[in-house]
């Protein structure tokens, strides 16, 4: 049982209306941003960033801010830091609501050979419309729950969802069919690669979370991680983008509080406390035959770590990056 107070108990802000200027956007801007944008029989508007159309970088940031719900901004750096030439920065001053009312991939979507007449299908949902559904564990926790109109879902898969999955979205999110955006960003692609990356400070909130930290306390934080090259290789790509993070992810977390609670948020939050550290996580996955659940959990964290005390002025610091073995894995070796 959580001991800590709700952390989004009476925050009466919209995920789903802050963000959809930002799914406008990326509607009225599809062709610049190399997306397609069509509508589902069923109404849905489905926006494809990256299956059939190629989708691009910069769409991948736009979908980062959405699943961010509008409260975070996610930019792109380069300039060869630490001998790699592309650098994601995410950051947000609602980091509990932006990052795990939102942006986390928590909502199971799954569909049947029998539901869907022919091939099974499986997503994690992230973006605001899971705050609508408010379906898993983690809303009661927080005390959080959205009331919109309009909603938008993003979903890590290779193909459109299938009708079952649609209408699900709809009854649970209690949305009407126009009023329902899904993005479809496959891993493979440069929008699904750098939208994944863009979670690096979600990844250091949801473990914080796991750690039992009172996340009320948790006031703001930016982070920043590696962009790489997206993989055609559906393992490989997602290997690439958890390494991003588990070897390239620096976050810096501005809590309240005692100094005890953010000096131990910040030892035992790196990626380095692991037992499976030091591999590429694609490599760790096929040796635990493609089973998460067989992954030390520890692992799923950033590379480095900063936590500062608003209320005392004191800063902690743990881990660092490996930009040797990331170089190692990412970049062609004459």
């Amino acid at each position: 049982m959580n001991p800590h107070p709700p952390a989004l108990a009476g925050v009466e802000l919209s995920l789903n209306r802050q963000v959809q200027p930002l799914v406008e956007q990326l509607v009225a801007q599809a062709a610049a941003l190399r997306v397609a944008v069509r509508r589902d029989p069923l109404g849905p508007t489905i926006v494809d960033a990256g299956i059939e159309a190629p989708g691009s970088i910069a769409a991948g940031l736009l979908v980062g801010e959405i699943c961010m719900g509008g409260f975070g901004q996610v930019g792109l750096r380069s300039g060869a830091v630490d001998g790699w030439p592309s650098w994601l920065e995410a950051r947000s001053s609602q980091p509990v609501l932006a990052c795990l009312a939102s942006q986390y991939a928590g909502w199971s979507l799954a569909a049947s050979k029998e539901e869907t007449g022919g091939k099974k299908f499986f997503s994690l949902g992230s973006g605001p419309a899971r705050a609508l559904a408010a379906k898993e564990a983690l809303f009661a926790e927080l005390g959080y729950r959205d009331r919109a109109e309009r909603g938008v879902i993003v979903l890590e898969v290779d193909r459109a969802p299938p009708a079952v999955i649609l209408e699900k979205l709809l009854r649970d999110c209690g949305l009407s069919p126009e009023a329902l955006t899904v993005v479809l960003t496959p891993t493979s692609s440069l929008a699904g690669t750098t939208q994944v990356v863009a979670r690096v400070l979600e990844v250091a909130l949801h473990k914080a979370h796991e750690f039992g930290f009172d996340l009320s306390q948790v006031v703001d934080g930016v982070a920043t991680a590696p962009l790489p090259s997206p993989s055609p290789d559906g393992v490989e790509a997602m290997g690439r983008t958890n390494d991003a993070i588990l070897y390239g992810g620096r976050v810096h977390l501005a809590v309240r509080g005692g100094d005890d609670a953010a000096r131990d948020l910040a030892q035992r939050l790196p990626s380095r406390n692991s037992k499976d550290y030091g591999r590429s996580f694609a490599q760790i996955f096929k040796d635990v035959e493609y089973d998460f659940y067989k992954i030390d959990g520890a692992l799923f964290a950033p590379a480095e770590v900063w936590v500062s005390n608003v209320d005392s002025g004191r800063t902690w610091h743990a881990g660092s990056l490996d930009m040797d073995l990331l170089r190692k894995l990412w970049l062609e070796q004459e």
